[in-house]
């Protein structure tokens, strides 16, 4: 049994976009996280099984995935046939493999940095940003997806961080059109509606 430990309005929501592309049957377990956007907001729920109390956790048959990078190569691995990923050995493997590691080791800082106001004071910091817009705009200019023609799950964790984000990133057409192009899918909305409301959670 596949069960993802889910939080609502959070990085676990990408991970149930992910679910709803992929048509893969697993079990949401809505649950509380002690910190949002930094702040404590209240405890994490014991039943999650994540070391850190934070999500997405996903499960299956009792061996437990953390990272949201880890649970995406971990979903598209397990259903090769819905197309989502690469399969080991493909010619395209490496390059989805870069760009799910480089969404949450350069995008997500680089987006904080903007976010946290560090882009005006610290010269790495507005480097890195930068150097993340022009990487996402060259990709995405060439597009219509991330890695091309084909739709993966690169578009889910990347599209996902834009989504949130869209107020602190560049006026950029490009962006723009991909963030359309993402509403439209049917499996988007989906997810928004399994999504879940924050204010009617309480840890157990």
């Amino acid at each position: 049994m596949l069960t993802l430990f889910h939080a609502p309005q959070s990085r676990s929501s990408r991970i149930i976009w992910l679910i709803e592309e992929l048509g893969a049957d697993v079990r949401i377990e809505y649950c509380a996280i002690a910190h949002r956007h930094g702040q404590k907001v209240g405890e994490a729920d014991p039943r999650n099984p994540h070391p850190d109390g934070k999500v997405p956790a996903l499960s299956h048959d009792g061996i437990v995935i953390t990272e949201s990078a880890a649970v995406a190569l971990y979903l598209t691995d397990l259903f090769p046939e819905a197309g989502l990923g690469a399969p080991v050995g493909s010619t395209e493997r490496g390059a989805y493999l870069t760009w799910l590691t480089w969404a949450a080791g350069e995008l997500e800082p680089a987006m904080w940095g903007k976010i946290m106001g560090q882009t005006e004071t610290d010269a790495f910091a507005r480097a890195r940003y930068d150097a993340a817009m022009e990487r996402l705009t060259e990709a995405l200019w060439a597009g219509p997806w991330l890695m091309g023609e084909r739709f993966t799950a690169v578009d889910v964790m990347i599209g996902a961080a834009l989504g949130w984000g869209r107020q602190h990133l560049p006026d950029n057409r490009v962006f723009d059109a991909y963030q359309v192009r993402l509403a439209e899918r049917p499996a988007k909305a989906r997810a928004d509606a399994r999504d879940g409301d924050v204010s009617t959670l309480r840890a157990a």
